[in-house]
């Protein structure tokens, strides 16, 4: 918990008044909203977009402006978590259920910081399942078909219904173990009738600050 909120304050540190500021999604990015929303009570100046409801809400209640993303043509910096980010900076988003939103408002930013524990840091994806975000409409031949690219597809629940995103779709965690080569397979995901979009961010991160259990925190 405390290496997420010191990663957090750290991203924190690079917004400046008059930005407009994506707003993530999880329990990383709870701290960065957290931490924003005590800069504008002490006086600092900026909007918002965030990328879901929740996080909305938590702005909403902290007293951050938030806009719709209609209203803007470009984010200035987004902050935002990962599940796991490699060595070239390549992500795996989308364990707290926002993934095409979070990816909406990451390709409008000039800035993405990506805020991770320690644990998140690894040096080849697919360990953590690869969220993918399907339409409700013919989803077992969807899933079949995400099963065939080499993984195990898992219909994501809540308590005893199928997990909905914000956008009303579906999410199916694909357990592949061991993803070698990130931009092809998001390709071919996408490429899948059925499928909004997938959770791997590709080139995307400008800044990746990593936050330690001992107290120290890092900016790769």
């Amino acid at each position: 918990m405390e290496s997420k909120r010191i990663a957090a304050e750290k991203a924190a540190a690079y917004i400046r008044a008059g930005m407009i500021v994506g707003l993530g999604t999880g329990s990383t990015a709870y701290w960065a909203i957290q931490k924003i929303g005590k800069n504008v009570k002490e006086g600092l100046s900026i909007q918002a977009v965030a990328t879901s409801v929740h996080s909305e809400n938590l702005a909403k209640e902290l007293g951050i402006p938030v806009l719709s993303i209609s209203e803007v043509d470009s984010i200035d910096l987004t902050i935002d978590g990962a599940d796991e980010v490699d060595d070239s900076w390549n992500l795996i988003k989308g364990g707290g259920g926002a993934l095409l939103r979070e990816k909406i408002v990451a390709s409008m930013s000039k800035e993405l910081i990506i805020i991770v524990d320690e644990s998140k840091k690894v040096n080849q994806l697919g360990k953590f399942p690869l969220p993918v975000e399907i339409v409700q409409f013919g989803n077992e031949v969807t899933q079949k078909r995400l099963g065939k690219l080499g993984c195990v597809p898992q219909l994501r629940m809540s308590e005893d219904q199928a997990f909905l995103t914000d956008n009303g779709n579906y999410i199916v965690d694909c357990h592949f173990e061991h993803i070698i080569q990130p931009h092809e397979l998001n390709t071919t995901i996408n490429m899948i009738p059925g499928v909004v979009d997938n959770g791997l961010f590709i080139k995307l991160a400008t800044r990746v600050i990593v936050g330690y259990n001992d107290g120290s925190v890092v900016e790769l």
